[in-house]
């Protein structure tokens, strides 16, 4: 049964339960109160990471409540209790700042799970402290400004499984503040502005977030907010992965300031691990944004590493990806196992040419060269790969008729993609690319010549060059793009995903800095002598090697770039790959 939203009451003294007030001054003193519906179960990994609750070690609750306390009559508020180990940092904390008579410290919290609830409050007890948890959807507590420090490591729940009357209450309470989410925002967005909220003037925010903070595009308002609403925001990040079972980065926040901002700039700072951290460290890199909107993966690139790009694009040598074509989400079956096929199968079936189409197959292992040619797609064919896109005409043949309803008789057509079509069967295509854009990636995206003509799926993008300049980046553009400073800006576009992998989508991708046309036209010549040898590398998966080739013929020869600012472009984007990789392989 749902009740109204509630108003947490601090200042409340009881020893027991936490006292809040119902916006229509209904006391509601009971802590098991809530606006969920009780369910009496033990606690499992399931349910955590169902909720998106991933438990933080105690090296950073620590030194979080370390930076955020700063005196024994803060009041604190851990806003997703989990098992409370925020608030026992916070009772330790509190317990080192008072005198020796001084009463227990009291700690507030809410958790919207009732066994961790029931578990955090004992903890803090044991740890000395006087625990206030309301057993709530943070989202239905009311914000008053009444705390001087609120810490915690809010819920990640990607937007996928983050919907319903939650999701409309996280965004409604982001728009309290005049943050307006994109529906593509995953739980910790809202509540790091929800969060903010519970702030007294000057009070301290320090969260555990996800590292898409600095880099996703569904978070430029959050980004916006942090800067506008606190006078100082730093961010601490880790080589080390701190939570492999969510396959997540994280990132510290720790802004001070509420209601003092805006503030112009931000300080970044690099450490292993959680058991690295260190309180008397430096406040690390100072990185002033144009827009502090737009992403923060430059925050911690090398400034001279930054320069050679900011001049290139300053004097038209360098543009945006954009400025060559528009890149493309490709085609969404619903079932690939179903609607592609290699020959042979499309030979047993006993499919029409006419009723496939040729594919590149799904994945993009086979887009590390510099060209996708019609041989390579019949190497691929004769290899089992899915080369075919079933593709039936208005009147199907008598085999593809079977083979419909051979799809309908395993369910292919209740998949969503497919139930919501006119014709479940009839995928809509789009037609071949110029060039063919990998997003997933372990080294760096890859640009492709679509020699062969051949559609692609949603594992690539697609590139569709503009006519007056189509031949030149068809033929050219894959190799001008293994340069150092396209990789390097690859790595602040993209974003890092689980498994030290980068993912670049399209919006990112137009952003994405390239060669400009006439540079690449300037230097035609020699990048196209230099392709066999690039090709060659790129086999053999020297990709560096040929990245070194194409520098000294694109940058250095043409006197752009001289060789020791290519180095420092070099040495950041190696630093960056480091950090990727080793983030995402640690704890594995």
């Amino acid at each position: 049964m749902s009740e109204a939203p509630c108003i947490i009451d601090p200042n409340h003294t009881d020893s027991g339960s936490l006292s809040y007030r119902s916006p229509a001054n209904t006391a509601c003193d009971n802590e098991e109160v809530s606006s969920v519906t009780t369910v009496h179960q033990a606690d499992t990994p399931a349910l955590r990471k169902a909720r998106g609750a991933f438990f933080t070690p105690p090296a950073i609750t620590a030194f979080i409540a370390a930076w955020a306390i700063r005196s024994e009559k803060d009041a604190v508020l851990e806003p997703s209790a989990g098992d409370a180990e925020f608030m026992i940092s916070a009772v330790e904390r509190l317990r080192a700042l008072q005198g020796k008579d001084d009463a227990p410290p009291r700690v507030h919290g809410v958790e919207i799970h009732e066994h961790s609830a029931r578990v955090g409050r004992e903890r803090v007890r044991r740890a000395g402290g006087v625990p206030k948890i309301i057993r709530n959807d943070f989202f239905a507590v009311d914000p008053r400004p009444v705390y001087d420090a609120v810490i915690g490591n809010p819920p990640y729940i990607r937007y996928q499984d983050f919907s319903g009357e939650a999701r409309a209450r996280s965004r409604a309470a982001a728009f309290r503040a005049g943050v307006r989410l994109t529906g593509l925002a995953s739980s910790w967005a809202a509540f790091t502005i929800h969060s903010s909220l519970f702030l007294r003037k000057g009070g301290r925010l320090g969260l555990v977030l996800p590292a898409e903070l600095l880099s996703v595009n569904y978070a430029a308002p959050v980004r916006r907010f942090l800067f506008n609403s606190f006078r100082s925001v730093e961010l601490v990040l880790f080589d080390e992965q701190v939570f492999p079972d969510a396959e997540a980065d994280v990132v510290l926040l720790l802004a001070d300031g509420h209601g003092e901002g805006p503030t112009d700039h931000a300080f970044f700072r690099q450490t292993l691990n959680a058991s690295t951290l260190s309180p008397a460290a430096s406040p690390g890199t100072k990185w002033t944004p144009v827009d502090p909107a737009e992403k923060w993966t430059g925050s911690i690139v090398d400034p001279n590493a930054i320069e050679p790009l900011r001049t290139l694009r300053s004097q038209g040598a360098f543009t945006d990806l954009e400025a060559w074509g528009d890149t493309t989400l490709g085609i969404v079956t619903g079932n690939n196992r179903y609607f592609t096929m290699s020959p042979a199968r499309a030979e047993r079936i006993g499919l029409n040419s006419d009723e496939l189409l040729r594919l590149s197959p799904p994945g993009s292992s086979h887009l590390r060269g510099l060209e996708l040619t019609q041989e390579m797609l019949t190497t691929l064919g004769s290899e089992g790969k899915s080369t075919y896109l079933f593709k039936p005409s208005e009147e199907p043949s008598k085999a593809a008729l079977n083979y419909i309803r051979e799809g309908e008789d395993t369910g292919v057509q209740d998949a969503y993609k497919c139930r919501v079509r006119k014709t479940w069967y009839q995928v809509p295509v789009v037609k071949p690319a110029d060039l063919l854009l990998t997003c997933m990636n372990a080294d760096t995206p890859r640009l492709t010549t679509n020699s062969a003509r051949a559609h692609h799926l949603n594992s690539v993008h697609g590139v569709y060059l503009r006519e007056e300049i189509r031949d030149l980046g068809a033929d050219l553009l894959p190799t001008a793009s293994l340069n150092s400073v396209t990789l390097l800006n690859a790595e602040m576009v993209g974003r890092s995903y689980g498994g030290g992998i980068l993912k670049i989508e399209p919006r990112e991708a137009d952003r994405w800095a390239m060669p400009h046309p006439e540079l690449v036209a300037s230097r035609a010549g020699a990048l196209r002598a230099l392709k066999p040898k690039i090709s060659a590398l790129l086999a053999s998966g020297r990709l560096l090697d040929a990245v070194a080739l194409v520098d000294q013929v694109l940058l250095c020869e043409s006197g752009l770039v001289a060789s020791d600012e290519i180095e420092h472009v070099r040495a950041a984007h190696a630093d960056l790959v480091r950090r990727r990789t080793v983030r995402g392989g640690s704890g594995r």
